[in-house]
């Protein structure tokens, strides 16, 4: 039975809650460390202010390391909308949308024995342009991150590269001859889960996107429709 257009959609979003789900340990990272930082800043507060003599330079210095993570923290918080499909953004830059889902998953492929490496051209740029929906194309990035990490089980190594001006190329490269696997690798996603091709071309069409999908690379494109 074909599956109908209401029920692809619903498909999709299961994709999207899966990469975000994969994401979180990284995201919770970022709102839980200022959080540590702020806890200790006011031990050492609570400490000083109770002293006999007090310091008032180092007061103000605990206080103002207090505002600088509060400031992290609203930062990492207000970033949760940037995941959001319905939420209008001002686009992202190709060099700004793979150094964040870089970032975001780098640990984790790690831990699997997987490194993400990066084209130099992706450095970012001057007058870099600004590509539309950064929330729709980050899912979908990490959604072609997590095909080649699932797929590719002989996989050590995953380079993204420039494709023209508008589109990405990731490619996995084999382990080197001898290369032991890492303890974790066996702890892939359930095969339930893991993000195949027909999960990932789902997401793209749902997106409007097109993408490019071989057994060991991706291309996408950063324009909708192409």
């Amino acid at each position: 039975m074909k599956s109908s257009p209401g029920a692809r959609s619903w498909i999709a979003a299961g994709v999207r809650h899966e990469l975000l789900t994969r994401a979180l340990p990284a995201l919770r990272h970022d709102m839980a460390a200022p959080v540590s930082v702020v806890r200790m800043a006011l031990l050492m507060l609570k400490r000083q202010v109770s002293a006999v003599t007090i310091d008032a330079a180092a007061c103000e210095e605990r206080v103002a390391l207090i505002d600088n993570q509060v400031s992290e923290l609203v930062h990492a918080i207000r970033s949760l909308r940037d995941w959001e499909l319905a939420t209008a953004d001002d686009g992202i830059t190709r060099s700004a949308l793979v150094a964040q889902c870089v970032n975001l998953m780098r640990s984790a492929f790690d831990l699997h024995g997987v490194s993400l490496v990066t084209d130099d051209a992706l450095e970012p740029g001057e007058d870099e342009p600004r590509w539309p929906s950064g929330a729709a194309l980050r899912y979908l990035f990490l959604g072609a991150l997590g095909y080649l990490h699932d797929g590719v089980a002989e996989a050590g190594a995953i380079r993204i590269d420039a494709d023209g001006l508008d589109a990405l190329c990731l490619r996995a490269l084999p382990r080197e001859p001898g290369a032991t696997h890492a303890v974790l690798d066996a702890h892939r996603a359930p095969r339930a889960l893991a993000i195949d091709a027909v999960a990932l071309q789902n997401l793209a069409e749902d997106l409007g996107y097109t993408i490019t999908v071989e057994r060991d690379s991706v291309r996408l494109g950063l324009a909708t429709g192409g």
